[in-house]
């Protein structure tokens, strides 16, 4: 991308800048006035920008297009050029994001040198960005049971639309990561993802975090909703965000322009919102901690995130899948998943959700004592079994009772456990007891348990009625 808009008044100096790039191997648009400029940006923004800060019969001078250009298209370079420069005038075009600022009359040699020095830095911006986008589809959604499937479908269906989503769900769960999902299936996929981190920023710097601020000393500074621009905004745990903030973020909402913190210039925003949260809105709005307004606004089409407890048949592929990340990423070791291990982290608890397995696995490659399949044994809380014994520990209260009582307590936990591991499904959970369905679905009876359907699954609770017939 080596196209050049030229912009001056003077057919003679745009001409003669035009003919030095051509003969650098540059291509060139021409504009003598701040329309002919602003159209030809309109049709196709350039990979850099000549403009000329005084524009006779103009209806903006060039500072007005250099803060209109780097409002829209942020990464164009743009050298200012002039008759009449003084140390002010570049001052000014600097800290509005001009690239340089030459004065006319220019020596060649210089125009072309700090021309390819800004190409070089457009080339690398785009690169970069390329490259932020690239490591935003990295955030992979991995899964087969019915409440992922359940989860993408409804996902698939916001992709190609315009509304804004909110996303629910307990901590850890991937919400930002079937936030990124909608992103990268979306007709803003080569736009940015901007993730604002409610939570984590301190209340009195929200505003300038998210809108900017413009100061004497430094000039323009963007904010998180400028940088979005074309793209997605992602607003992780909106409930955290100060209510002042939550108004001004309405008005954004409705109006797509807010004006930075300090400054007086509307900014114009092209944005697709989605949100989360782990706490019960309208207990929020119900407590005066959060406006009604804008959960009208933000929450057009609600997605709940199902917890871990609720997709244990994925996680041996999550399992699996953060193990190849953390050798490509950090090279630790490419390790399998011993049958053991996959049992039992498929029966554990998971209050952290996806984030908690995550950090378990990269726990145990980094503290593994090898390159061979992970053991239950180097689960938390799972420790070396004496050589002598081979035997289980039985807890206080199972101690206590009598055989029979015991055993029964004893089948009924385990096969809660199991039916809950293989999502309701009672085929698979017989073929892993070693018993026939038909058996197992009499043993169910007897113990008073009982399979729902929720949430696309199905799960095992104890309850006094007839087991349901598995669909």
């Amino acid at each position: 991308m080596n196209d050049i808009l030229i912009v001056d008044d003077e057919r003679d100096i745009r001409e003669l800048i035009s003919d030095i790039l051509k003969d650098e191997g540059f291509t060139t648009r021409l504009a003598g006035n701040s329309d002919e400029c602003m159209a030809e940006i309109n049709a196709a923004p350039p990979a850099l920008m000549i403009l000329d800060i005084w524009l006779k019969d103009s209806r903006m001078d060039g500072i007005d297009i250099l803060k209109t250009v780097k409002r829209d298209n942020p990464d164009v370079p743009i050298i200012i050029i002039s008759g009449h420069g003084n140390i002010e005038i570049a001052v000014a075009a600097i800290k509005q994001g001009a690239y340089d600022f030459i004065e006319k009359p220019f020596n060649i040699d210089q125009l072309t040198v700090v021309i390819t020095r800004a190409m070089e830095t457009s080339r690398l911006r785009r690169e970069n960005a390329s490259l932020r986008r690239r490591d935003a589809t990295t955030a992979e959604m991995i899964g087969a049971s019915p409440a992922f499937r359940t989860l993408r479908a409804n996902l698939d269906k916001v992709t190609k639309s315009n509304g804004r989503v909110m996303l629910t769900g307990q901590p850890g769960s991937g919400k930002e990561i079937a936030a990124r999902y909608i992103h990268q299936h979306s007709n803003r996929a080569g736009g940015p993802f901007i993730s604002v981190a409610s939570a984590a920023i301190e209340p009195e710097r929200m505003e300038e975090v998210l809108f900017g601020r413009e100061t004497p000393e430094r000039g323009v500074e963007k904010g998180l909703l400028e940088q979005a621009h074309n793209g997605f905004v992602y607003f992780d745990e909106v409930a955290d965000m100060p209510l002042g903030t939550q108004s001004k973020i309405l008005r954004v909402l409705t109006e797509q322009q807010f004006t930075r913190v300090g400054g007086a210039d509307k900014v114009r925003v092209d944005l697709r919102v989605i949100s989360s949260t782990t706490r019960n809105l309208a207990a929020e709005i119900a407590a005066g901690r959060f406006r009604q307004e804008l959960y009208d606004r933000l929450n057009v089409v609600p997605i709940a995130v199902p917890p871990l407890e609720e997709r244990r048949e994925d996680i041996p592929d999550l399992a699996r899948h953060f193990v190849e990340h953390f050798n490509k990423t950090q090279g630790l070791p490419l390790r399998a998943l011993s049958e053991e291990a996959e049992a039992l982290m498929q029966t554990m608890p998971w209050p952290g959700n996806i984030r908690q397995l995550r950090n378990v696995i990269e726990r145990m490659l980094i503290l593994g004592d090898g390159s061979g399949a992970i053991e239950a044994r180097e689960l938390p809380g799972q420790g070396e079994t004496a050589p002598d014994e081979g035997r289980v520990v039985l807890s206080g209260a199972l101690a206590t009772l009598p055989l029979r009582e015991a055993r029964e307590l004893f089948e009924r936990e385990y096969l809660l456990t199991q039916i809950n591991r293989f999502g309701g499904n009672i085929s698979r959970t017989a073929t892993f007891v070693g018993m026939e369905r038909s058996a197992l679905h009499r043993k169910l009876k007897s113990l008073g348990v009982v399979t729902t359907s929720k949430s696309g699954g199905r799960f095992a609770h104890l309850e006094d009625e007839e087991i349901e017939e598995e669909a």
